[in-house]
């Protein structure tokens, strides 16, 4: 299924998403994941701590990627099926992304700090690891979390 261009913008501006998979006891787990590509047919996250996630994805591949924007009252829900791409077959202009990615949190980090804005004590985007895999998602379908418009001259 092709993402139409407002959702691949949306997708593209929100700092991070949360990725539910499924485990072995057949409960939903989530996780905060970062997108590093997007494509019509195709969505690259970046699965930094490996764990659960990537446990239940070997198990069954089955993956949605929700993302909201409280302010603009959008929000998506992508569902698909994932496959892994390890760290060696990681292509170099995705991991370039991510850094600058990284480098424009710690940089809106700073400037929110300098400007009086509280937020975390340190600058926890510093810390974290490269990553070890990828995860590809094939998009299978897409959910638009917006309640029913409501005209308000109706």
């Amino acid at each position: 299924m092709k993402l139409e261009k407002e959702i691949i913008s949306f997708l593209g501006k929100q700092g991070f998403t949360v990725v539910s998979t499924i485990g072995s006891d057949g409960y939903p787990h989530n996780s905060c994941k970062g997108i590093v590509k997007i494509e019509e047919e195709k969505i690259y996250l970046i699965d930094l701590y490996t764990g659960k996630t990537r446990a239940n994805l070997k198990d069954n591949p089955h993956i949605a990627i929700t993302a909201v924007d409280e302010h603009s009252f959008r929000g998506f829900c992508i569902k698909g099926r994932a496959r892994e791409i390890n760290e060696d077959e990681i292509p170099p202009d995705m991991a370039d992304d991510w850094k600058k990615k990284i480098h424009g949190r710690i940089v809106t980090r700073i400037v929110n700090s300098v400007r009086g804005q509280k937020g975390h004590p340190s600058h926890p985007e510093a810390l974290m690891p490269d990553p070890k895999y990828i995860i590809a998602v094939d998009v299978e379908k897409v959910v638009d979390l917006a309640p029913v418009k409501i005209n308000p001259e109706d």
